[in-house]
């Protein structure tokens, strides 16, 4: 059985008519028509569509990005489609996995994909290690510097101050006001500030 899936953004002044027509005109018996951004990953029609699927069964759009607009998300799609016995045509960009060539172009779609995720894992080791090399560190920016740091050392152990009270002051959470004053027991073995 041919079953349909058209999307439109949700906000968009768009409707699904245009998308559903066509996916009639193909021969689809049923159409999932559905109101929401090709990005989430929680659109109930398409859980539903997928969710009822059997072997035999095509799913078709009219247009690939209608599906998803992530390519990675787009080939998790088509696994579960392929788990289900189903195959997938979309009528603009004339792919169908149903015939060896369309499978074909998925699979070669699939190792683009592949090859895309290896290199960008590549220059982020490279890049890091260069980062390394240079004497940077990656991560967020410290929120406080060492002379706020040390001030709320010095408050906390001495007593003028809380632990939650610094927190509110500098407007950090409590265990990070925890981690200031451990990280300084740590590098000075001391459970008291010095005082200047």
């Amino acid at each position: 059985m041919l079953i349909g899936y058209a999307r439109v953004s949700k906000g968009d002044e768009q409707s699904n008519k245009a998308q559903s027509r066509a996916l009639a005109d193909a021969g689809c018996k049923k159409v999932f028509e559905e109101k929401a951004s090709g990005g989430r990953w929680d659109r109930p029609e398409l859980h539903r569509m997928l969710d009822q699927l059997r072997d035999g069964d095509t799913v078709v759009v009219w247009k690939l990005d209608r599906l998803s607009r992530s390519l990675k998300d787009v080939l998790h799609l088509m696994d579960r489609m392929t788990s289900a016995g189903a195959g997938f045509r979309s009528l603009t960009e004339a792919i169908d996995t149903t015939t060896a060539a369309g499978r074909m172009m998925m699979q070669m779609v699939g190792s683009f994909a592949e090859f895309e995720r290896a290199m960008i894992h590549e220059r982020t080791t490279a890049g890091l290690a260069q980062a390394r090399a240079e004497g940077r560190i990656g991560g967020r920016r410290r929120k406080l510097n060492e002379k706020k740091r040390l001030e709320i050392v010095e408050s906390v152990l001495s007593g003028r101050k809380s632990a939650a009270e610094m927190a509110r002051l500098y407007e950090v959470s409590q265990p990070t006001v925890s981690r200031i004053i451990a990280e300084y027991r740590q590098r000075t073995g001391k459970d008291h500030a010095h005082q200047p």
